[in-house]
């Protein structure tokens, strides 16, 4: 079957409606002829938004050029271009590839609107060529599920109708409709992975197996079929350990599974439920040996890019990494606004009927300070004293954040452990209003 816009849009009407299709279009071939497609088939769209998206990294001296030209495109097909223009940082360390791909997609994210369809131009080589990449790697079933037709994206979805289309037929047909495209001479620089793949390693196996790359697709979408079963079963182990607090997993569930089980549910809980990146094999390894089966009394942990995790007690907690910051702060404050804290997040004010303490305890302002030793509380509803390092291991709170924890004082009376208790005889009755201080995280953040 050679490639036609029918074809497009019969995956098309086997995904969700959008509210607007957006097209990246970088100029090139492959992108030409998705948008050159829609265009052509677009009275029979369920959705007739359609809108293309063209970033300039500005790495090639032609690139203003490349967005005039997408520009004209648009124009002559009567669709709607957003262009953008992004600055590409290349820390020590980092590919070139990479980082202009983050940048792009950083940049769809930006431009999507609720309910959009971000349509990428990928097709089956693209998919052959990623699960070539993925083996190199040593990816596991994920990894070598190469790239989905569907996924969730930004508040809408991302989608590559024509991933089981080969690049031959996609040439073939902008040849036929005399299609003109750009060619980004950075496409056949064998410095980048995927371009030796391309230009060399593909061309090899293709000449001694024809039907490689439809075979190696073939074989990338059974691998999606296997990672969407270990989902379900990491799901249905997961439902049994995860609990309430964000970022927090039972111990002594996990540890009555197998090994490989243990390995599939974290990498599900990591990846999927808390939104972090995965461990690599021995990062993973680690977690396994080192955290999972250590002593009561040890206080073990594993990081990888900016996240770390820890056990405490019969707990695994999975957060970003902590930052080293100063325990001798402090800030004396009216409490009328909010206060950013160094730890992150903003301690903010509220009333609250039966909470708190009383308000006129800020009447000659109070200061904000960390745990230093020493400190004593008597919770509300406890009729004595007791030293903070004792009811931080009663409330089960992990060693590592018992002094990122604010403590208020009114003078030099501590009235209130954030998060926790306010302290008699400053805690208000039930039935009155007090004032209850709180930390206002921002939304993509995870709390620990």
């Amino acid at each position: 079957m050679t490639f036609s816009p029918e074809l497009i849009l019969a995956q098309l009407k086997n995904l969700p409606l959008p509210q607007r299709y957006c097209v990246a279009f970088s100029g090139g071939c492959d992108s030409h002829v998705l948008l050159w497609s829609l265009s052509a088939i677009r009275q029979e769209l369920a959705c007739s938004n359609l809108h293309a998206i063209h970033i300039n990294h500005g790495l090639h001296s032609q690139a203003n050029e490349w967005e005039t030209h997408c520009i004209d495109v648009c124009k002559s097909l009567d669709v709607t271009v957003e262009t953008c223009r992004v600055k590409i940082d290349i820390p020590k360390g980092h590919s070139l590839e990479a980082q202009a791909r983050d940048a792009r997609y950083d940049a769809f994210q930006r431009l999507m609107r609720p309910g959009d369809m971000l349509l990428l131009a990928h097709h089956q080589d693209d998919q052959a060529e990623t699960l070539m990449l993925q083996l190199i790697r040593g990816a596991g079933v994920h990894g070598l599920a190469a790239m989905p037709v569907l996924t969730d994206f930004a508040e809408g979805w991302l989608a590559r109708p024509m991933l089981n289309v080969p690049r031959k037929q996609i040439i073939s047909f902008a040849r036929q409709q005399t299609l003109s495209w750009v060619e980004d001479p950075s496409n056949r620089e064998m410095a980048f992975d995927r371009n030796y793949l391309r230009h060399t390693v593909m061309p090899m196996l293709t000449e001694r197996w024809p039907a490689a790359s439809t075979t190696l697709a073939r074989a990338a979408q059974h691998q999606a079929e296997a990672a969407s079963l270990l989902n379900s079963l990491a799901h249905d182990d997961l439902h049994r350990l995860s609990l309430p607090e964000p970022g927090q997993l039972e111990m002594p569930g996990l540890l009555e599974l197998p090994r490989a089980r243990q390995a599939n549910v974290l990498r599900y809980w990591i990846r999927d439920i808390c939104g972090y990146p995965l461990p690599n094999t021995g990062q993973l390894d680690r977690i396994l040996s080192d955290v999972l089966y250590a002593g009561q009394d040890k206080s073990p942990i594993v990081n990888w890019q900016d996240v770390e995790i820890r056990r405490y007690r019969n707990r695994l907690y999975l957060g970003k990494s902590l930052a080293v910051h100063d325990v001798d702060w402090q800030a004396s404050w009216t409490a009328d606004s909010q206060l950013s804290l160094p730890v992150g997040g903003k301690l903010i004010t509220q009333e609250r009927e039966g909470r708190g303490i009383h308000k006129d305890c800020l009447a000659s302002g109070i200061t904000v300070r960390f745990r230093r030793g020493g400190e004593i509380c008597r919770p509300a509803g406890r009729g004595h004293h007791h030293e903070l390092r004792k009811l931080f291991q009663e409330w089960g709170v992990p060693p590592w954040q018992r002094d990122r924890i604010p403590l208020i004082y009114a003078g030099d009376e501590l009235v209130q452990v954030v998060g926790y208790t306010s302290c008699a005889p400053f805690a208000v009755k039930p039935g009155e209003t007090g004032v209850e201080f709180t930390i206002q995280h921002r939304e993509s953040q995870n709390q620990h």
